[in-house]
Order: C-alpha cells, then sequence, then structure tokens
C-alpha cells in the first residue's frame, strides 16, 4: 500500500492519509489533498453489451457445447503453429500440443468428438442455440452415469439432440435426424427410449399441430390452408384419430386435405416427401379423416366447382 512510501501530506505535513481502493488514490484526511493517484480497478470486469442499466460481465460465456465449457486454453491449431517460422519452435508447440491432448482423460476427449458432432447435426437441422444446450447437458449426464458404454457416440448424440427437440417441443422427426447424422432411425429411437427410461425424462408426446407451420412453410401453402389444417386437426383429436398414430403422418393429411379444399393442389408424393413419411401413410390418414370427419361430400363439391372454373377458363 503507498502509505509505506509517503510518510506524511506535503501540503499540511498530517500523517493521516486515507487510500481509495476504488479510484486508486492516496487522500489527506486533513487538507483533502490528493497525494497519489493510480488508476487500478481491482473490482470485476463488468460491461455493457445492451442498452439500459443491465451489464454483464465480460468475456465469452460458459457453453455446455465445449467440452470444457470454454474455459480450457489451447496450444493453438496446426496451422497457427506452421506461422512460428523457426522449425525448431515449430517442433516444441506439435509436442506440447500432443501433450496436451495426452494428459486430457477419456472423458474430455469423448467430449470433445462428441460435441463437435452436435454442433454439427443441430446446424444441419437449424435448430436454436438452447436446444443446443440442452442436448449438450443431457449428453453430459448419459456420460458421466457410463450410459455410452455399448453404443456408438453418433446414435447417443442423435437421441440427445432428439430428446431435447421433443422437450422444447421443436418438431424434428427421427428420419430428419437420422439424415443429418447417418445414423440408423431405429438404432435412433432405441438409444433415445433407453435415455428416457434410465434418466428418468419427463416428455410430452409429440403434437401434430406442432408440425404444422413447418411443412406449410415448405409446401408454399397459404395462411388460409395452414389455418384450416388446424381446424382439421382440432375435429381429429375430438374424434380421437390422431391417437396411436405418428404426428407427422396426422398433420400431413390434415394438411393435404385443407390444400385440396383450398385449391392448392399437391401431389401425396409432394406432400409426403416433406413429412419424411410414405405415400401410403398419407392415403390412409387422408381416407381416416373423410371418413370420420364426414368431408367427403365437401370435397366433392369443391372438386366439381374447380372443374366448372376450368371449362369456362377453356
Amino acid at each position: 500500500m503507498p502509505t509505506r512510501y509517503i510518510k506524511k501530506c506535503p501540503e499540511c505535513g498530517s500523517v493521516n492519509l486515507i487510500y481509495d481502493e476504488q479510484k486508486g488514490e492516496l487522500i489527506c484526511s486533513k487538507c483533502g489533498l490528493v497525494i497519489e493517484e493510480k488508476m487500478i480497478d481491482l473490482g470485476q470486469e463488468w460491461r455493457q453489451f445492451e442498452e439500459g442499466g443491465k451489464k454483464g460481465r465480460g468475456g465469452a460465456p460458459l457453453s455446455l457445447q465445449k467440452f470444457d465449457q470454454g474455459l480450457t486454453t489451447n496450444v493453438g491449431e496446426v496451422s497457427d503453429i506452421y506461422q512460428l517460422g523457426s522449425e525448431k519452435r515449430i517442433r516444441k508447440f506439435f509436442r506440447l500440443k500432443k501433450w496436451q491432448e495426452r494428459v486430457s482423460t477419456s472423458i474430455e476427449r469423448n467430449l470433445r468428438l462428441a460435441m463437435a458432432e452436435l454442433r454439427r447435426v443441430a446446424s444441419f437441422l437449424s435448430l436454436p442455440n438452447f436446444v443446443k444446450e440442452e442436448a449438450s447437458r443431457i449428453y453430459n449426464i448419459v456420460l458421466q452415469r457410463g450410459l455410452v458404454r455399448g453404443r456408438s457416440m453418433e446414435s447417443v448424440v442423435s437421441a440427445c439432440i432428439y430428446a431435447a427437440c421433443r422437450s422444447y417441443n421443436i418438431p424434428r422427426t427421427l428420419d430428419e435426424i437420422s439424415a443429418a447424422s447417418d445414423v440408423e432411425r431405429k438404432e435412433i429411437g432405441r438409444t433415445y427410449r433407453f435415455i428416457t427410461r434410465k434418466l428418468k425424462l419427463k416428455i410430452i408426446p409429440s403434437n401434430p399441430k406442432d408440425y404444422i407451420s413447418r411443412f406449410a412453410s415448405i409446401l408454399h401453402l397459404s395462411p388460409k390452408t395452414q389455418n384450416d389444417s388446424l381446424k382439421i386437426l382440432k375435429k381429429a383429436e375430438a374424434s380421437e384419430l390422431t391417437s396411436g398414430r405418428g404426428p407427422a403422418g396426422i398433420a400431413a393429411a390434415a394438411l393435404y386435405v385443407s390444400a385440396l379444399l383450398n385449391d392448392e393442389k399437391k401431389t401425396q408424393r409432394e406432400v409426403a416427401d416433406v413429412a419424411g413419411i410414405t405415400e401410403v401413410t398419407i392415403r390412409n390418414r387422408y381416407k381416416e379423416l373423410l371418413e370420420k370427419l364426414g368431408m367427403e361430400e365437401k370435397l366433392k363439391i369443391k372438386e366439381a366447382e374447380s372443374r366448372e372454373k376450368k371449362k369456362k377458363g377453356k
């Protein structure tokens, strides 16, 4: 502390000196003279990133998507090491990089590879950041409990992503995740059921309504067609048509019926490709909706009207 070097005030000769840690100033308590002024901030590093009074800590935030949550400093990438110039220096840094990998634990090595795969699959599926964080959290728990043994890392990562999507009601089918991760659909489903059973995850079953907006956007259907399909699904739920059936199939069939009623003709093949299901599934669900909801007559009238319009147009 500066009082060791300055015994008294040069102005009044007082020895009663006060050191202000916040401002870094040494002040005479008698006359108020600032004897020393050192701008030293001993507090925490806070920065204002947004407008308003809210402030955040400086530096990158912690993230579960990184094996070390972003706290570890790596020696450097290979491209960076080659820019050092001296061959002796390059060999030295290659040894340091190799030893850094050797001293890491098996869990850290597994996490490094798994988090890279998780970010790749999530980026392919265009998932938001909070879903990636949830999937990373689930994988960390699975790894700590030793549930990865006997299963491929890719299948566990895919199952964690699917569980995170289901937790936040993000509509992603097993077929989509399978296409993004190159893991079989059955293997992802088997691993997903195993993880949810072991971790006792309470996940609400998928609702067909969650798929409507995404399917309608890809098929370029109008808002009216989208709203009508939601009404059809509401009637189907009341008639218990959705129970025991795949949500993607029911949603696709409702969109197909709604598109026909609004003169937005889409083939069963187009709708099936978007939903990731077969044409047979679309056809079966379509017939069930028409029969149970009594929409056959309405659809026939609409088809007759559209034929009349075509004749008049010619």
